[in-house]
């Protein structure tokens, strides 16, 4: 089963028999809005530079892009929380290609604004091999063009859920990243990126091969 299948299975089933249909109608009216916004296509794009940053791992380690451009390519994912989960099951099919991935010369991080308590559990509770990097505030995501602020009847819902982002992200913005990935070759160029404003929505990792196999052989001509 696809990435894609698996999310629409848990959104049929959560939709349809989990959430009242006053909260399915709030969160998908959010969703359409943000949709209709444009904000999604106003995000960094491939062909453009990506920005630098230097961000703490759930242990405190500060891990600069620039070092992990040293090495090869860098494969970046923009993630909500381990509350969501559509985002988990993301990050578990990233790892299940993440020897793939790195066969093929690249590094990886995924890049949250949780707090690090969480991010460690995210990385716990998904068997993650490579780090949750620090994202206070989602101002790198900001850079990219992914940073929203949540409408306040979802805040209102998410706190219904006994989700309050104001606790899990330590400070009160209420703003996520859209749902991102891509990969950033050597000279800190995008040459893959996948932005959508719906969060339900992800790409297949399988998507990342192609694109790390050409750069590889173009750093080998």
């Amino acid at each position: 089963m696809s990435l894609q299948d698996k999310l629409d299975t848990f959104k049929a089933d959560f939709e349809g028999n989990k959430a009242p249909p006053e909260v399915v109608a709030i969160m998908r009216k959010a969703t359409a809005d943000l949709i209709a916004s444009g904000r999604a296509e106003k995000a960094l794009k491939a062909g453009m530079r990506a920005p630098e940053f230097a961000l703490p791992d759930a242990h405190g380690q500060v891990v600069p892009s620039s070092e992990l451009l040293q090495k090869g390519p860098l494969v970046v994912t923009f993630y909500r929380g381990v509350w969501c989960p559509y985002c988990n099951m993301d990050l578990q099919a990233i790892e299940a290609a993440a020897n793939d991935i790195r066969a093929l010369g690249a590094s990886l991080v995924a890049i949250s604004p949780q707090t690090a308590p969480n991010r460690r559990k995210s990385e716990r509770e998904n068997a993650l091999s490579f780090p949750i990097l620090s994202d206070h505030g989602n101002a790198l995501a900001n850079e990219f063009g992914l940073r929203f602020r949540l409408p306040d009847d979802l805040i209102t819902v998410y706190k219904g859920f006994g989700n309050d982002l104001a606790i899990g992200n330590g400070e009160d913005s209420w703003t996520l990243p859209m749902p991102a990935r891509y990969v950033i070759r050597t000279d800190g160029v995008i040459v893959y990126a996948e932005v959508n404003a719906d969060y339900t929505r992800r790409p297949d990792p399988s998507e990342l091969l192609p694109v790390l196999s050409r750069l590889k052989v173009g750093a080998a001509a």
